[in-house]
């Protein structure tokens, strides 16, 4: 559905995500304490605080920063108790919409997360309503004229659930969460760099969003996005950029 559109969604998220990096260290900070706190601080036994850390050198923090927020989950230096959080609910067209929280205040966020539903013309949902629309799973893209069977040969000798290419050309490596990290230094060693990539709840459909309602959503979207509390948001909704 939409494969005429993927490849320009995909550039156009990526371009967002890479506008707000000043929200990326803070929440990375959260992310690996919590990953510390709840698997310890061997990042070899502990595949998600492995993840969190590779997230943070990709995204060029100081190790020293890194250091910390291991001790701080570990408990080796005092910090905030953090709490996860899910909130569900639908956005513009009925796309469904899921948000991951880390806080130290559930009151606050689930309040801060129904408001922004509701100001901007969502619905915040009870739990389960949507979460079964998502799958947590790596997830590799790959640009139009990559060579689709070597990619395939290679993906899937190193672990990839799935591979499929969209009517664009565009190409996505499907993984197992907690191996996306060793798939993807295996097919960058094979020559297969990855135009975008990251662990996340993918959609297992799509909501077309067209018109005047991509603006509307859009307003939605970064309402959430932009709450202290909020680590990341997912939805279903494909907009086409005019």
């Amino acid at each position: 559905m939409a494969g005429h559109s993927k490849w320009a969604n995909i550039q156009h998220r990526k371009g967002r995500q890479d506008a707000k990096r000043g929200q990326v260290f803070t929440r990375l900070i959260k992310e690996i304490t919590v990953a510390a706190k709840m698997g310890g601080g061997d990042l070899n036994m502990n595949p998600r605080l492995r993840l969190a850390v590779d997230k943070g050198l990709a995204a060029n923090m100081p190790k020293d920063n890194i250091s910390r927020a291991i001790d701080r989950g570990t408990g080796n230096l005092e910090g905030v108790d953090y709490a996860e959080c899910r909130y569900e609910g639908y956005g513009i067209g009925g796309a469904a919409v899921m948000v991951d929280c880390l806080t130290d205040n559930k009151v606050r966020t689930v309040a801060e997360v129904r408001h922004a539903f509701s100001k901007y013309g969502g619905n915040m949902g009870t739990d389960g309503c949507v979460s079964f629309q998502f799958k947590h799973c790596g997830y590799l893209v790959f640009a139009p004229g990559t060579n689709e069977d070597a990619l395939m040969e290679a993906a899937l000798e190193a672990g990839a659930d799935d591979v499929v290419t969209n009517d664009d050309g565009s190409i996505e490596v499907i993984t197992p969460p907690y191996e996306y990290v060793g798939i993807k230094d295996t097919l960058e060693a094979a020559g297969f760099k990855a135009e975008m990539g990251e662990v996340t709840m993918k959609p297992q459909g799509e909501t077309e969003i067209t018109g005047d309602d991509v603006a509307k959503m859009q307003k939605l979207l970064d309402a959430l996005e932009s709450l202290d509390d909020v680590q990341d948001v997912y939805t279903t909704a494909v907009m086409d950029e005019e």
